[in-house]
């Protein structure tokens, strides 16, 4: 009887997990996201640093391509974590910080662009964020969205 209990308790816990996890932004994505934006770079002659982060901000994956300085790695990274802890790409924070000049200096904001939220395939959940750094700032921005629609995901607006 104990045992059956403890196969049941087991199972109950069990089911969320499996029903979550196309809720969790794994390693496989993440490396989906940043083969993407490398694709991208090279078609447009970039030399970009790349950072993939979950929704608490922590790196899942990354990549500073062949020439690209160390401190590009860094902004990417703040760039990846900006867009994951409010929810919409720092091209928008940008825009919020003109509007509402106090909100640049809030936790997490990068008003350059490139910073760029991942959204589940079906648009319902906030998986993360991707950060760019290395070209243009709107080069930045469009290589980060084709890294996460490489990968099937969603950015906010699409």
């Amino acid at each position: 009887m104990r045992y059956l209990l403890t196969i049941a308790v087991l199972g109950m816990i069990a089911a969320p997990a499996r029903s979550q996890s196309a809720n969790v932004l794994d390693a496989k994505a993440a490396q989906a996201i940043i083969a993407g934006c490398v694709a991208h770079a090279s078609a447009h002659n970039n030399q970009q640093a790349i950072v993939v982060v979950d929704r608490g901000g922590r790196i899942i994956a990354s990549l500073r391509m062949d020439r690209t300085t160390f401190g590009k790695m860094d902004f990417a990274e703040a760039k990846a974590i900006a867009a994951a802890a409010w929810g919409f790409d720092t091209a928008g924070q940008a825009d919020g910080a003109k509007d509402f000049p106090g909100f640049a200096r809030a936790p997490f904001v990068q008003t350059v662009p490139g910073g760029v939220p991942i959204v589940s395939a079906d648009g319902m959940t906030l998986l993360g964020g991707v950060g760019v750094s290395g070209a243009a700032p709107a080069d930045d921005a469009g290589c980060a969205e084709a890294g996460i629609k490489a990968a099937g995901l969603r950015v906010p607006h699409s």
